[in-house]
């Protein structure tokens, strides 16, 4: 019997922790991402120039920050940890699934070395359906809506009158619609 211990071939990465922000990360983040935007992605064949960087409506929610990320190459809803409850360290590449307002929707660890630990629920990518930025401006926002939006009542468990005063947009249709796909 060997003294050796077998070492997996394929190791998770290590997590770093995130620091928490005091501040809110829309500067920061927008100074990122135009640096990559300038430096590393502008040739893709994929992007669409007519889309420039800004994140858009960063809250804290639950003690962390919560917003949209607008680039020529995605539309991400993205997590800073801020300190709060619903920021938690995983390896990059994990996935984690978080209770928000709207239902448990799906986040991505990642850890950027320039701007450390993020996770981030992709919206739209590639964004080549995007016309320009009043357009991704408008589903951006409408992302934050939908995300800080209360999920639909079932049918029976809504009032008649008020069934007929606006029908209720549901996560799925919310999704297709910023996909560009019809209902």
């Amino acid at each position: 019997m060997t003294e050796r211990i077998r070492t997996p071939a394929l190791a998770p990465p290590p997590i770093r922790p995130a620091v928490p922000r005091d501040d809110d990360p829309t500067a920061f983040l927008e100074k990122h991402y135009r640096h990559v935007w300038q430096t590393r992605m502008r040739d893709m064949p994929f992007v669409n120039a007519a889309l420039g960087v800004e994140a858009i409506g960063f809250a804290r929610y639950e003690g962390d920050w919560l917003g949209v990320v607008i680039t020529p190459w995605f539309l991400n809803l993205v997590l800073v940890s801020g300190g709060g409850q619903l920021w938690g360290d995983i390896p990059a590449g994990e996935r984690r699934y978080l209770n928000l307002p709207c239902g448990t929707m799906q986040f991505i660890a990642d850890d950027d070395p320039d701007i450390g630990p993020y996770q981030y629920c992709p919206l739209i990518a590639p964004v080549t359906n995007l016309a320009d930025m009043a357009q991704a401006r408008v589903v951006a926002v409408d992302a934050i809506k939908t995300v800080f939006a209360l999920p639909a009542a079932t049918p029976e468990a809504v009032p008649a009158a008020a069934a007929e005063e606006k029908p209720a947009v549901s996560r799925r249709g919310f999704f297709r619609r910023l996909a560009g796909k019809r209902n």
